[in-house]
Protein backbone atom coordinates (compact mmCIF):
# COMPACT_ATOMS: atom_id res chain seq x y z
CA UNK A 1 0.00 0.00 0.00
CA UNK A 2 1.25 3.46 -0.82
CA UNK A 3 2.32 5.53 2.15
CA UNK A 4 2.61 9.33 1.94
CA UNK A 5 6.08 10.70 2.62
CA UNK A 6 4.77 13.79 4.35
CA UNK A 7 1.86 14.67 6.55
CA UNK A 8 -1.25 15.69 4.62
CA UNK A 9 -3.22 18.67 5.85
CA UNK A 10 -6.59 18.07 7.47
CA UNK A 11 -8.32 20.00 4.69
CA UNK A 12 -6.76 17.87 1.95
CA UNK A 13 -7.52 14.66 3.81
CA UNK A 14 -11.19 15.50 4.21
CA UNK A 15 -11.46 16.70 0.64
CA UNK A 16 -9.97 13.43 -0.61
CA UNK A 17 -12.26 11.33 1.58
CA UNK A 18 -15.32 13.25 0.41
CA UNK A 19 -14.78 12.02 -3.17
CA UNK A 20 -15.67 8.40 -2.34
CA UNK A 21 -19.27 7.55 -3.13
CA UNK A 22 -21.04 4.30 -2.44
CA UNK A 23 -23.78 2.70 -4.48
CA UNK A 24 -26.44 0.24 -3.44
CA UNK A 25 -25.74 -3.32 -4.55
CA UNK A 26 -27.58 -4.55 -7.63
CA UNK A 27 -30.18 -6.95 -6.23
CA UNK A 28 -31.71 -9.86 -8.13
CA UNK A 29 -34.96 -11.57 -7.19
CA UNK A 30 -34.60 -15.34 -6.94
CA UNK A 31 -36.84 -18.17 -5.77
CA UNK A 32 -35.24 -20.49 -3.24
CA UNK A 33 -37.25 -23.35 -1.70
CA UNK A 34 -40.54 -21.69 -2.68
CA UNK A 35 -39.72 -18.27 -1.23
CA UNK A 36 -38.62 -15.18 -3.11
CA UNK A 37 -35.50 -13.37 -1.94
CA UNK A 38 -33.57 -10.35 -3.16
CA UNK A 39 -29.86 -11.06 -3.07
CA UNK A 40 -26.82 -9.33 -4.59
CA UNK A 41 -26.39 -10.36 -8.21
CA UNK A 42 -22.87 -11.69 -7.66
CA UNK A 43 -24.17 -14.18 -5.04
CA UNK A 44 -27.05 -15.68 -7.06
CA UNK A 45 -25.05 -18.73 -8.13
CA UNK A 46 -23.84 -19.34 -4.58
CA UNK A 47 -27.42 -19.32 -3.29
CA UNK A 48 -28.53 -21.77 -5.98
CA UNK A 49 -25.64 -24.09 -5.07
CA UNK A 50 -26.53 -23.91 -1.37
CA UNK A 51 -23.30 -22.22 -0.31
CA UNK A 52 -25.06 -19.09 0.99
CA UNK A 53 -28.29 -18.90 2.98
CA UNK A 54 -30.46 -16.10 1.48
CA UNK A 55 -32.28 -15.54 4.80
CA UNK A 56 -29.10 -14.09 6.32
CA UNK A 57 -29.13 -11.02 4.05
CA UNK A 58 -30.45 -7.84 5.63
CA UNK A 59 -30.24 -5.55 2.63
Amino acid sequence: MAVPKRRMSRSNTRHRRAQWKTTAPDLATITHQGHQYRVPRNLVRAVHRGLVDPETFTI
